[in-house]
């Protein structure tokens, strides 16, 4: 058999080398999955409860496919005697890709806070804080390595076959409504990730350091007429040497008798993830819940690898009260 050269090489770049310069995990339906974004879009919408599911399943047509799956919880709640408001959340992230299954597993309590800046007029800034404990792992005895045709074994000089940190993010958020209409909104708002700069090695080295993320997000909700409205979302990141640009609009168009408590609500309109995918997406709402469809189609430097297929994911989500009462009309919302 054809012996393989420099593949602990190779690993020692693929483990310890995309720590230091690889971009985070991300989303195409990123506006599913707000406490990934900014931990102060932590209880920005209209209700008191909201539970998301995000899965993710990425290129099967190259390699054995990256399958990601976040789930975030928030509550929201009244505090003091203004208008002001709390939210306690929960992000929880699962990762896995590659024949070694290369496995990351996120668990990230978030608290936000939301104070009033007006009585008459739904405007809050809101601060909101993540962190918690992260690991990752991968399946040694599935590894290659030139060591298993020159001596038959597998061995490498790794500490280990998986690794744990804690993690944390910060981030700032505004959001007011537009005019008269309370249900036009607008936010925006930047968060600072990874600012405890956690030492990311499967080899122990100290060098190797998570480089922190910032990320710029903003969005606007328009209606068009009394059925139908339109929502734009972008967000930038910037991490080390990588930055990524992903924006578009879904139109949503009210069913049933009631603009006021539509039946269902359907979405549609793509995005456009800069020199990387185009994104279609199809929304359902159906209170409270509400389900997304979305596919990515490649335009990067891969489409010929790829045939232009990209990542299919889909999302679940639930918006609820626990108590409806005059304060929900004032609370942060988008």
């Amino acid at each position: 058999m054809k012996k393989i050269k420099n593949i602990p090489l190779l690993i020692g770049f693929i483990l310890c080398g995309m720590s230091l310069h690889a971009q985070d995990i991300h989303f195409s339906q990123f506006f599913e999955a707000p406490l990934w974004r900014n931990p102060s879009l932590a209880g920005i919408f209209t209700g008191d409860v909201r539970v998301q599911a995000v899965y993710r399943d990425q290129w099967n047509s190259v390699t054995d496919a990256y399958r990601t799956g976040s789930l975030n919880a928030e509550v929201k709640k009244p505090v003091g005697k203004g208008h002001d408001f709390i939210t306690t959340g929960l992000q929880l992230l699962y990762d896995r890709s590659g024949t070694i299954g290369w496995t990351s597993t996120h668990f990230l309590p978030a608290l936000n806070y939301h104070k009033s800046l007006s009585d008459d007029h739904v405007k809050y800034l809101s601060l909101g804080m993540m962190g918690g404990f992260v690991q990752r792992r991968f399946d040694a005895s599935k590894m290659t390595t030139n060591n298993l045709y020159e001596t038959g074994s597998n061995g490498e000089p790794l500490a280990s076959a998986q690794y744990s940190y804690w993690d944390a993010a910060v981030g700032m958020s505004f959001n007011s409504s537009i005019g008269e209409n309370p249900q036009n909104n607008y936010f925006f708002g930047a968060a600072y990730h990874h600012f405890t700069e956690p030492r990311v090695s499967f080899f122990g080295d100290n060098r190797a350091i998570l480089a922190p993320k910032w990320v710029f997000s903003g969005g606007i909700k328009m209606g068009i007429t009394e059925n139908a409205y339109l929502t734009i979302q972008a967000d930038h990141s910037r991490q080390g040497a990588f930055n990524e640009t992903v924006g578009g609009a879904l139109c949503g168009l009210k069913l049933g008798p009631d603009p006021d408590n539509p039946a269902y609500t359907l979405h549609a309109g793509a995005f456009l993830r800069w020199n990387d995918a185009l994104i279609p997406v199809i929304k359902l709402d159906y209170n409270p819940l509400s389900v997304a469809i979305s596919y990515d189609v490649n335009i990067s430097k891969l489409k010929p690898s790829s045939y232009g297929r990209g990542g299919f994911e889909i999302s679940i989500s639930y918006l609820g009260f626990l108590k409806k009462t005059e304060d929900y009309l004032l609370c942060p919302r988008f």
